[in-house]
């Protein structure tokens, strides 16, 4: 939960979480909850994405997506099983996309989110190329330049 809000999600959600896990653990320092809506729901069926949200599971599949080669969702929410443990079939199932983590062996539940939340705020964030050799950016990105007001056909824009 302290990762999500780290890098800036949007809500926390639990599916059929032991009580103990469904709030943050005191080591919480940010405090997450005040910042994060946390949904938790009994079970997948009761889970309630808002509209056009696609759920990305995190599992080590054969027919995983490798993290690095994945293209995050625009509106995404992502799905990991629980410690020493897998997403249910039924929890696959519901899944828009399932991606792993391309690691030796299983990192915990805590490091895989923040992995797959660092990789998202990568790739989907405005930051300059990395270089082909080592060390900084050799250019900056371009600043982002708002376009003017859309004009549709017929119709004034109100103050013109």
């Amino acid at each position: 939960m302290r990762s999500a809000h780290a890098f800036g999600a949007n809500f926390f959600f639990t599916v059929d979480a032991d009580q103990k896990i469904r709030s943050a653990p005191p080591s919480d320092t940010s405090k997450s909850p005040g910042h994060l809506p946390v949904f938790t729901w009994d079970n997948v069926d009761t889970m309630d994405l808002p509209r056009g949200c696609q759920l990305v599971g995190i599992e080590l599949t054969d027919e995983s997506i490798d993290l690095p080669s994945f293209g995050h969702p625009l509106q995404a929410a992502y799905v990991l099983g629980p410690e020493r443990g897998s997403l249910s079939p039924e929890m696959l199932e519901r899944c828009d996309h399932v991606v792993r983590i391309p690691t030796k062996f299983c990192v915990n539940v805590a490091m895989a989110g923040a992995i797959v939340m660092y990789d998202r705020h990568r790739a989907l964030g405005r930051y300059a190329e990395r270089p082909v050799s080592s060390g900084a950016p050799t250019s900056q990105r371009a600043k982002h330049v708002s376009g003017g007001p859309v004009m549709r056909k017929g119709r004034k824009v109100p103050g013109t």
